[in-house]
């Protein structure tokens, strides 16, 4: 019943991707239609990622009522509501209402399932967990793709919601599923907070290595900003700056979600043998070359290359970082600051995307390469600040 549950839990994060890339890939199409801006992208996102902090800071409480298996039905449920409001949406405007409900599903089931998979299952599934997140970012796009080519971005929202409703159907099944497992692992002694209700066990008053959260959260900030804007304005880039027609650009950042998904894939079995330490120094390593050659003059070619190795180095990054919580700050408070962890990591998704769009609007898109340098640098600088604390803290004691 593990396996079978644990399926279902896979298949269900590829619902949390399915929306994730989609206003990247249509939005060259989409804002003329809607007559918008280029930059109305960013505050898109930007809502969406407001509903995603408030969801995923409220879930604990909301799963600690109904339980991971309904707040998780329900959020996919909402974000295919929400799917289909972006299929009909006549105005930004009304993008912007419905961003709201598709922020707080999507922050939902992140923050319910990772807490879950954290709690039950082995290390390399937590890998697994979000390289089905990218199969779904990787997915959509090449279905908003085969819409573009007739301007139909419409369709790819309407044929994306539809997938999102069969996967929510497919939760409201596994309800007893879900009841029989959570009650074999409370008769086993097993239950955690992460899947039963109960109140949080004593902590001490302060995690150890504290000073290091800092540097643990700007790494979070930076992940995300170089993830998100990758993926939302990479499209427009290649489009605006390259010359490329938007199909065509669509599908190259689908590539770039490929590389993070494939990477993710393998990232499961390398666990086996390196640290998530070693894993995620070289993961930013990768990452900061695959957007140098983005910046760097030289042919397209290079450009699309860089695309792809930047997926394929952010792809060990994020889950590597959670499973590391407990062993750099202590067991009993790997809760707590997970949950910071998500709430930084989906402030830097809802803050520096935008902020590119802004600077787009007053200089230009060309811009975009030199932004995510700048990005995945930072994300490197504040990693190597934590593992030289954590260091000299290991050597005092």
């Amino acid at each position: 019943m593990a396996t079978l549950l644990l399926l279902v839990i896979y298949l269900t994060f590829i619902s949390l991707g399915l929306p994730d890339s989609l206003l990247g890939a249509a939005w060259p199409v989409m804002r003329h239609d809607l007559e918008a801006p280029l930059g109305a992208a960013g505050a898109l996102s930007f809502t969406v990622t407001i509903g995603t902090i408030v969801s995923a800071l409220s879930t604990s409480r909301v799963v600690r009522g109904i339980g991971t298996a309904r707040t998780t039905m329900i959020s996919v449920a909402l974000t295919a509501g929400a799917l289909f409001g972006f299929s009909v949406a006549p105005s930004v405007v009304w993008l912007m209402f419905f961003a709201v409900p598709l922020g707080l599903g999507g922050g939902a089931v992140d923050s319910a399932l990772n807490h879950y998979i954290a709690a039950n299952y082995k290390a390399h599934h937590m890998s697994w967990l979000h390289c089905f997140w990218g199969v779904g970012v990787t997915v959509s796009p090449m279905i908003m793709a085969a819409y573009l080519d007739e301007g139909a971005w419409r369709d790819g929202y309407l044929t994306v919601g539809l997938i999102q409703t069969g996967i929510a159907a497919m939760l409201l099944a596994s309800l007893p599923l879900w009841k029989r497992t959570e009650k074999k692992r409370a008769n086993g002694g097993q239950a955690r907070q992460a899947d039963a209700p109960g109140s949080a066990p004593d902590e001490p008053s302060k995690p150890k290595n504290a000073s290091g959260v800092k540097f643990a959260l700007g790494t979070f900030l930076f992940y995300c900003g170089v993830e998100v804007t990758a993926g939302l304005w990479g499209s427009s880039y290649l489009v605006n700056i390259k010359g490329f027609s938007a199909d065509d650009a669509a599908m190259w950042v689908s590539i770039y979600w490929a590389g993070l998904t494939a990477g993710r894939l393998f990232n499961g079995f390398v666990t086996f043998r390196y640290s998530s330490k070693t894993l995620i120094r070289a993961g930013e390593i990768i990452t900061l070359a695959g957007t140098a050659l983005m910046l760097l003059p030289l042919p397209t070619g290079f450009t699309l290359a860089g695309f792809l190795i930047t997926g394929l180095g952010l792809a060990p990054i994020f889950p590597s970082m959670l499973h590391e919580t407990p062993a750099r700050f202590g067991e009993a408070h790997a809760g707590r600051i997970m949950g910071y962890q998500f709430a930084t990591a989906y402030t830097g998704a809802a803050v520096l995307p935008p902020l590119l769009g802004v600077l787009a609007e007053y200089v230009t898109i060309g811009v975009f390469p030199l932004y995510i340098v700048l990005m995945a640098a930072s994300m490197l600088f504040a990693t190597e600040r934590l593992n030289r604390l954590l260091r000299r803290r290991n050597e005092a004691v």
